[in-house]
């Protein structure tokens, strides 16, 4: 039976909400950002391979200096010192990484280490090694900003056995991998256990900065959790996730990152369109980081597993405070939590009195932010599961995804998704709503939250979307304050005529603020974007932007 957990009321359509259109925010200022990435770049050809037993030799040697450098004691590496300023950072080669493995050590794990399909009990994760086939691997790109996250030289990219250890053939010296164990709602409908599939986790790599980042091995074969699929990756799939999650990235929305792509030079057999032709592709395989991979099926699989694993939630849930959530560990009303008014005639909510609500506020709010963010850029996420939703607000598995081109609020990426349109682009909000009313029901049952603090996450999940929504849609059309009339009247046009999504306001930006230009030269600027218009909708668009004008133009009054 699926868990029996809460729903929120999804209130965010009913209030006529306006819909979001591309922008181009600022960098966000977060540890778990780095700087904007640079060029992604495709490898020089590689120089000539050593002969096999020259190789084995070289990795061998390389694992015995590894193995003579005394180990540090168990337990959490402390936060390294920033290096002075002006001080150059030593780049570290693969064998050097700094391996943390908190996740393993912290957690319970499963006592089997095979990749036998299976349900794994009362685990947070299973170890197994990256068994996907490969014949003379190939580096496809990578990302030099995502190795700068972890200390890494840029010439380790150049090295003749890197797609050897990124396709999972050769083991990361101080790598232990494993596979998460989570569940989820797919569509609305709880479906049981879902685990890394075909993803698997190579461990946690602690920069100089202390900064934590998981690195993780997409399509590398399979696991526990692959039920009946073969734990592989084709590359153009692979391709789409590496660009996507680094445009993201240099977008400002929080994401996932990839620090490089690998062709295994084994063909993997798909059905691309879905119609019965499966035909072979080239498998690849994508390296992901980030902080953390935990999703909110992470917590409700245990949840829904009985009173017997209802400690595990609790444990993940310290976990996760401890490690991402550090700042909530010792909250006092010192820090402007405390004492949140709550809805209606609830009682107020003390957040420094409950760590596990301060954080599921932050998980809502996070939430909120980064689909607003999505909607301002006209991404639709394909598989809005609750198993696809990040606990750390980051854009997380690129399945079926994609960027508005004519505005259709009913846009959807996904063939699967067509019927009833779930998660079309018009309806993310509200799915995300509904989603971390999904994330708080685990917390409810293990008893972290209180009924009343669940409805609060709720109610501050719409306040932050609404909050950010707006903002963008101002700084968008060049406003100092959100014009709700101006902005629904510009979306119902561009619904009706198919504008383009991003093209029609960077048109926008030639509209000039003078009441003086003739009516039947308003509309010049934006020709590229309003094509094909009757004289009906010209009225409509001519209208429009002396409205626009008006507005923009009392901005200098």
């Amino acid at each position: 039976m699926p868990p029996q957990f809460p729903t929120a009321r999804l209130h965010l359509l009913t209030r006529q909400l306006p819909l979001p259109h591309r922008l181009l925010p600022p960098p966000l200022h977060s540890a778990s950002l780095s700087p904007p990435p640079r060029a992604l770049r495709l490898p020089p050809p590689p120089p000539p391979l050593l002969p096999r037993g020259a190789r084995r030799r070289r990795s061998l040697l390389r694992g015995m200096a590894s193995a003579a450098t005394p180990a540090p004691a168990p337990g959490p590496p402390a936060a390294a010192e920033a290096p002075p300023v002006g001080a150059s950072l030593r780049r570290l080669a693969l064998e050097e990484l700094p391996w943390d493995h908190s996740f393993i050590r912290e957690l319970p794990g499963d006592p089997r280490s095979d990749a036998i399909p299976r349900e794994v009990l009362h685990s947070c994760y299973s170890k197994v090694s990256p068994s996907a086939k490969v014949d003379n691997p190939k580096l496809v790109a990578w990302s030099d900003s995502v190795a700068d996250l972890l200390d890494l030289d840029h010439k380790e990219f150049e090295r003749p056995d890197f797609p050897q250890f990124f396709s999972g053939a050769t083991p990361l010296v101080g790598s232990l991998p494993y596979a998460q164990c989570y569940g989820g709602h797919q569509f609305g409908v709880w479906a049981g256990q879902l685990g890394d599939g075909r993803a698997i986790t190579l461990g946690e790599v602690v920069n100089s900065q202390g900064e934590r980042w998981e690195l993780q091995l997409k399509g590398s074969g399979k696991t526990p959790y692959s039920r009946f699929a073969d734990g592989l990756a084709v590359l153009r799939s692979s391709i789409r996730e590496f660009l996507c999650s680094e445009a993201m990235h240099g977008l400002g929305i929080p994401t996932t990152r990839a620090l490089c792509l690998v062709e295994t030079g084994k063909s993997v057999v798909r059905d691309m369109f879905y119609d019965g032709n499966a035909k072979e592709e080239p498998g690849a395989i994508v390296c992901r980081v980030a902080p953390s991979f935990l999703r909110f099926g992470s917590y409700q699989i245990h949840a829904s597993r009985g009173k017997e694993d209802l400690e595990i939630v609790r444990r993940l849930a310290d976990y996760t405070i401890r490690h991402h959530f550090p700042h909530l560990e010792n909250i006092k009303k010192s820090e402007g939590l405390s004492f949140e008014a709550a809805i209606g005639d609830s009682p107020a909510i003390d957040l420094t009195s409950n760590k596990y609500a301060a954080w599921a506020v932050e998980v809502a709010e996070r939430t909120a932010y980064l689909i607003a963010r999505w909607q301002g850029v006209g991404f639709t996420h394909g598989v809005l599961n609750t198993d696809n939703m990040s606990v750390l607000g980051l854009t997380i598995d690129y399945g079926p995804f994609g960027f508005l081109d004519a505005f259709d609020p009913s846009y959807t990426p996904n063939t699967t998704d067509l019927p009833g349109k779930r998660y079309c682009f018009a309806n993310q909000p509200d799915v995300g709503l509904w989603n971390i009313a999904q994330f708080t029901g685990p917390l409810s049952s293990a008893e972290l939250i209180s009924q009343d603090e669940a409805n609060y996450v709720m109610e501050r999940y719409g306040t932050k979307f609404m909050d950010e929504y707006q903002s963008i849609m101002t700084k968008k059309l060049g406003l100092t304050k959100y014009n709700k009339q101006l902005i629904s009247k510009l979306l119902n046009n561009m619904s009706v005529d198919k504008v383009d999504y991003t093209n029609f306001f960077r048109l926008l930006s030639n509209v000039k603020a003078d009441p003086g230009i003739p009516e039947n030269e308003l509309l010049v600027p934006l020709k590229a974007a309003l094509l094909d218009i009757g004289k009906e909708r010209k009225e409509a668009w001519i209208s429009w932007v002396q409205t626009y004008i008006e507005e923009v133009g009392n901005l200098f009054c």
